[in-house]
């Protein structure tokens, strides 16, 4: 009679339950389902669904092998998932099951991994701890999007079964961020590397030196910074990183399995240089400093010898902070410079990048001279770049030259989407979701070897950008395409399939209070934007 009763008392509430709903035309929560494993960004280069998800629980630990790499990831990863699930996710080498991430030899290479999911827990392998923390963004990305915020959450926390085998197509997929134009601080840099890093980015190319302002302190010639780093474009008070906050950078990228780059722009747009010694102009005159956004006026004097040592010293201490195995030299605009002067300056600074254990990269204007043995050539040009102009980095690259592909009218990110657009410029044209995406950095040069392309580079020039919130409008929803292009198989290109995944991502960069631009040409749901 007592079970009697529940049963009746059961139904009864059941009964309430529909008919509020029918009252109320509410209907009833559909089940939560997981991500598929083929919705994330980039694209992986292999995915084998089946079998049962796996839950993360209040009593989920997160289980590192006894490398302090390892257990740097695992505590990277805990970071992100105890705020959003409110559980502790302690970080241990004992036990089974859970998430787990391990080193073990296999066919990862230096950034690839596999990912195993299923009821029992998450496996992440790799090879090396690049490719154990690049695993970790695939599984971020695999949670619900309100897993990205920093108060408690509902949940649940799934991660679909299967498993997801993945290695990058190129190795360098960098993102370029000019500090030069405007000043950017260590926060604001810091920050952007956290989103690069979301996306697999491994290189972070610091833009430290122009016409407008010189980011980063040098003791052999210190007003370099405090003199011609005391201004921007509009005539703003810019700024300059002391060596400390330069390391603090290299750190967190570190931290993030990002390399930086930094680069010197030189002969030209060296105003901000000038304008700090009046030696290094051949005139000996220094000129004012400069807040404007014409290009191509300024020059290193390359006729004296000061201008070497000027060269030497800069590298030295600039070598010296960076534990990258790159340098960038920039070469670019160099219209104040006549030809033979500029050749004559490429071939005697190439040998001190050399000489101080780096690697020359220079933009591709750097093949107009004799790029050094190993040195690699970032090209910006256009899809209506001249012929010749265009076979001259064809011939560099069939002569061993790497090539860093970063076409302006594709990928530089501070080109505006249309006319509208309230940020960038338009110099290159109008660059929308699709275009930046919609091309294969390994025929976009044709007659350049397959091996001589090392990669994609997204540029971040800062004429009309001041803040992390012009900087996010700009990066998304472009740079995640560029990251795709640097990681992902050609064979999985496919706009109509990738904008639908990028539609997926506007409710996690929400949650990440990421300010981004709402593309017509993506099929976005309800998020904001």
């Amino acid at each position: 009679m007592r079970q009697h009763r529940r049963t009746l008392r059961l139904l009864g509430s059941l009964l309430l339950v529909a008919m509020a709903a029918s009252v109320t035309g509410a209907a009833p929560a559909p089940a939560a389902s997981p991500t598929p494993l083929d919705r994330v960004i980039p694209a992986p280069a292999s995915v084998a669904p089946g079998g049962s998800p796996y839950r993360i629980t209040r009593g989920t630990h997160i289980r590192v092998d006894g490398s302090r790499e390892t257990r740097g990831v695992g505590e990277y990863l805990a970071k992100i998932l105890r705020p959003s699930t409110g559980y502790r996710l302690p970080v241990t080498s004992q036990g089974a099951g859970g998430i787990r991430l391990r080193l073990a030899e296999g066919p990862f290479g230096a950034e690839g991994y596999r990912l195993d999911s299923g009821r029992g827990g998450v496996t992440i392998t790799a090879a090396r701890p690049a490719g154990l923390f690049h695993g970790v963004q695939t599984l971020r990305q695999l949670l619900p999007a309100a897993v990205e915020k920093d108060s408690v959450q509902p949940g649940p926390w799934l991660v679909a079964g299967g498993t997801i085998t993945d290695t990058p197509r190129y190795g360098w997929r960098g993102a370029m961020l000019d500090v030069s134009r405007h000043f950017f601080t260590v926060e604001q840099v810091k920050r952007y590397i956290d989103q690069l890093a979301l996306y697999k980015i491994n290189k972070l190319h610091l833009h430290l030196s122009d016409d407008q302002g010189w980011r980063i302190a040098i003791d052999s010639w210190p007003r370099l910074a405090t003199y011609g780093g005391s201004t921007e474009v509009g005539g703003g008070p810019g700024g300059f990183y002391t060596k400390a906050d330069y390391r603090e950078i290299v750190r967190h990228a570190s931290s993030r399995h990002l390399e930086v780059v930094p680069e010197i722009d030189m002969p030209g747009h060296t105003n901000a240089a000038l304008a700090s010694y009046a030696d290094l102009n051949c005139d000996g005159v220094a000129p004012p400093l400069y807040t404007g956004t014409e290009v191509g006026f300024s020059s290193l004097c390359a006729g004296k010898e000061i201008t070497y040592d000027f060269v030497d010293d800069v590298i030295r201490e600039i070598a010296a902070l960076t534990p990258g195995r790159y340098l960038h030299i920039g070469g670019d605009e160099a219209h104040s410079t006549s030809h033979e002067d500029y050749v004559k300056f490429m071939d005697r600074v190439q040998p001190v990048v050399a000489k101080y254990g780096k690697t020359v990269v220079g933009w591709h204007q750097l093949t107009g001279a004799t790029p050094a043995k190993g040195a690699l050539a970032q090209y910006w040009g256009l899809d209506g770049t001249s012929a010749e102009e265009k076979a001259r980095v064809v011939k560099a690259a069939q002569n061993g030259t790497g090539l860093i592909l970063s076409p302006a009218d594709r990928v530089y990110l501070d080109m505006k989407y249309t006319k509208e657009t309230p940020l960038g410029l338009s110099w290159a044209g109008y660059v929308e979701v699709k275009r930046s995406y919609d091309w294969d950095p390994g025929a976009y040069l044709p007659g350049v070897p397959g091996g001589a392309v090392r990669g994609v580079e997204a540029p971040m020039w800062s004429e009309t950008l001041e803040n992390s919130g012009h900087i996010e409008f700009m990066a998304f929803p472009r740079l995640p395409g560029v990251a795709e292009l640097g990681w992902s198989p050609a064979s999985s290109h496919d706009w109509e399939r990738y904008k639908g995944r990028l539609a997926a991502q506007a409710e996690r960069w929400d949650a990440l209070g990421i300010e981004w631009y709402r593309s017509p040409q993506v099929p976005w749901g309800g998020g904001g934007g």
